[in-house]
């Protein structure tokens, strides 16, 4: 592979790779081309647009790097920026995966809609459009066009086309969007042995893919032989430099916080244990599924989500880590969110319809028997002062989530009152008991707004 255009004595290149709809194949993209320069001797990051703990850890695991997560309406402009140009201090290129189509986020005010283009827009990074080709020829630079013309804040550098039938396919769509002076670089076969297991919030986590390492130089391969890498990497652009410093996202709710963390407890973002760390708070992980109870020395417990409905038999076994969770809870805080959530409440039943006793810190009991999906942004203000912050401190962050409140003990009061991103009216969300609080909020940032 020859890597056209590059000079080591600059900071970082960016790029965002996106698509006019989810299931265009950016992921497979992004990854070929992360394992792809690495393996080239680039020093590469990646970031993901929007809410996601999944795809990162993918990205991490084909660059050797954290990936983090950049997001237009959970992050001020100026944390955006700031997170944005700290990863590139330590590398050479970021290739940034985009969230659903280019330009759909929700309602808000521009550069704030959480749009993957909002993301690009406020960097200056140029796009790389994926477009799934199938069932369709020169109509496919209709979409181009589209997508180009569309917000005079972005570029479109370049394309690549997926699911090409034929050479003569590859042809007659190429054609048609070079005409509009949009270069394609790559046009990738249908090819069904390349793909990543899936379950219900996406992607089998990196952790638990067999053959991880093989699958992506796999996939790295197939990309090398159907896209002009080369091309790609010269469409890279340095991130706007934005002034001031950044902020943190969130503040350390303690000096020393235990935080969870294995196969049933992994979403965590990498920007908010930075920013504590950068703080001056220090991190102990445990493993639950190890019997691990929080470390003794820590100020304060935290259990992020994860896939705990996976685990439910073996965490209601684990005894050591139930009973130091709740001898934890006697003198110090803990905070569980969406999988911890559930951990921390009476009772988790799983898929099949087993229920398993979970650590009764809370009062609600949770059920997958009956799947429901809950997704999308939310805005959190504390019910009551809390580790995180002051009474009436807003939280911006997501949820999403398939589990039902099976039953919600009186006594407990709310965790927060939340309202999503459409204006609905705000509703009570979570528990908290004594020093113990949950919910299905996950947090990114404090609202800087």
């Amino acid at each position: 592979m020859k890597l056209a255009g590059h000079d080591r004595n600059i900071l970082a290149r960016g790029l965002v790779i996106a698509a006019p709809r989810s299931g265009s194949g950016k992921t497979m993209l992004t990854l070929g081309l992360m394992r792809s320069y690495r393996n080239a001797g680039l020093t590469v990051a990646g970031a993901k647009c929007g809410p996601d703990y999944i795809d990162p850890a993918f990205h991490a695991a084909a660059t050797g790097k954290p990936s983090f997560n950049l997001d237009s309406w959970a992050m001020s402009p100026a944390l955006l920026g700031g997170l944005a140009v700290a990863a590139g201090e330590a590398c050479e290129l970021i290739l940034c995966e985009g969230v659903m189509g280019l330009f759909d986020g929700v309602a808000g005010e521009p550069g704030r809609t959480g749009s993957s283009a909002d993301v690009a827009a406020a960097l200056g990074w140029p796009v790389l459009l994926v477009i799934d080709a199938s069932g369709q020829s020169q109509t496919a630079a209709a979409i181009v066009n589209g997508c180009a013309s569309f917000d005079a804040r972005i570029k479109i550098a370049g394309v690549v086309l997926n699911r090409v039938a034929s050479p003569r396919h590859r042809r007659l769509a190429s054609e048609a969007i070079e005409t509009l002076g949009i270069p394609v670089l790559g046009a990738l076969p249908r090819d069904e042995k390349i793909h990543l297991p899936e379950r219900h919030l996406g992607l089998v986590q990196a952790g638990e893919t067999a053959g991880l390492d093989a699958t992506l130089d796999r996939i790295a391969g197939f990309i090398e032989e159907h896209v002009d890498t080369g091309a790609v990497l010269s469409c890279a652009r340095e991130a706007k430099m934005l002034a001031g410093a950044a902020p943190r996202a969130l503040p350390p709710p303690a000096q020393r916080i235990a935080v969870a963390r294995d196969e049933a407890f992994s979403f965590v973002y990498p920007h908010i244990l930075a920013g504590w760390r950068n703080a001056g708070a220090e991190i102990a992980f445990f493993s639950p599924l190890a019997n691990e109870p929080p470390l003794d020395h820590c100020d304060i417990c935290w259990l992020p989500g994860g896939y705990p409905e996976l685990h439910a038999g073996p965490i209601a076994g684990a005894e050591r880590f139930l009973a130091g969770l709740r001898r934890f809870a006697e003198t110090r805080p803990i905070h569980g969110e969406c999988g911890g959530y559930m951990v921390l409440g009476q009772s988790l039943t799983a898929e099949a319809g087993d229920a398993h006793r979970m650590a009764g810190l809370l009062g609600a009991s949770f059920s997958f028997a009956k799947r429901k999906l809950h997704l999308g942004y939310r805005q959190a203000r504390l019910a009551e002062a809390h580790s995180l912050g002051a009474k009436d401190m807003r939280l911006r962050g997501h949820e999403f989530h398939y589990a039902t409140i099976k039953a919600n003990a009186e006594g407990d009061t709310p965790f927060a009152f939340v309202q999503d991103a459409h204006g609905e009216a705000e509703q009570a969300e979570g528990n908290r008991r004594g020093k113990v609080s949950g919910s299905f909020f996950h947090v990114i940032a404090a609202d800087a707004s």
